[in-house]
């Protein structure tokens, strides 16, 4: 892992479908804490592909109730079928996902509509990834940075990041509470240089979930998308 190339492959969406794009609201009675944490993840092809807009589609299915695991192979080829395999914004996937989602025995798995979601308003987002996970795009220079502290495993933490607003890859937002909250749910130590008791949020990417404090959120992000439902499940049986 520690020569491995990490991919990214997200493009900025352009400004007028942001500004065109419904707002979430958000609503009352998001719980204090919230995490969805997937029994199983992967890489989803971005190991060595620049697919992480599709990557963080197949990382929403696994978030559903019951768990649904679309396979690397199926993630490839949904990209590779609709040009999104090394590059995509992530309207780009969003769109496509909802006619045409990754196939399943007798199945598709498609998106719900989309809206945008305020990442920089704590009860916007909260509520947001309290109704699914929450897909953004961000600058990834400092979370690969992070992520290399524990060689890829689960439980690295993001703090201290400095702005960034070149937005290049793409990661999901699965859970949210205090710092130390969320490193319990990881079973890992918070460093002492971090204060345990501010707020944060779960962060996937790369095979992997870690822990971002809420400046470091901010500093790196660009937009934020939320699908309602996350999941649709449509028969192509007849």
């Amino acid at each position: 892992m520690a020569n491995q190339t990490l991919k990214r492959g997200a493009l900025p969406s352009p400004r007028s479908t942001l500004a065109a794009a419904v707002p979430h609201g958000a609503r009352i009675g998001a719980p204090t804490n919230f995490l969805m944490y997937p029994q199983k993840i992967s890489w989803w092809g971005n190991y060595d592909k620049g697919d992480c807009v599709s990557a963080e589609e197949a990382f929403a299915k696994a978030c559903n109730d019951p768990e649904i695991f679309i396979s690397d192979d199926e993630v490839i080829r949904w990209a590779t079928a609709h040009g999104v395999l090394n590059g995509a914004t992530l309207v780009q996937v969003l769109d496509f996902m909802q006619d045409d989602g990754f196939v399943g025995p007798g199945v598709l798995y498609n998106d719900g509509p989309y809206y945008t979601v305020d990442w920089t308003k704590p009860q916007v987002l909260q509520s947001a990834i309290s109704t699914g996970p929450v897909k953004i795009g961000i600058a990834a220079d400092q979370i690969e940075v992070a992520y290399r502290t524990t060689g890829g495993a689960t439980g690295w933490f993001a703090t201290d990041f400095h702005d960034d607003p070149n937005l290049d890859h793409c990661v999901s937002l699965c859970g949210y509470g205090t710092i130390s909250w969320l490193a319990e749910q990881f079973k890992v130590d918070v460093p002492p240089h971090i204060d345990g008791t501010k707020p944060g949020y779960a962060m996937f990417t790369w095979d992997s979930i870690g822990i971002i404090d809420v400046p470091s959120l901010i500093a790196i992000t660009g937009e934020a998308w939320l699908r309602q439902p996350t999941t649709v499940i449509k028969s192509t049986t007849t």
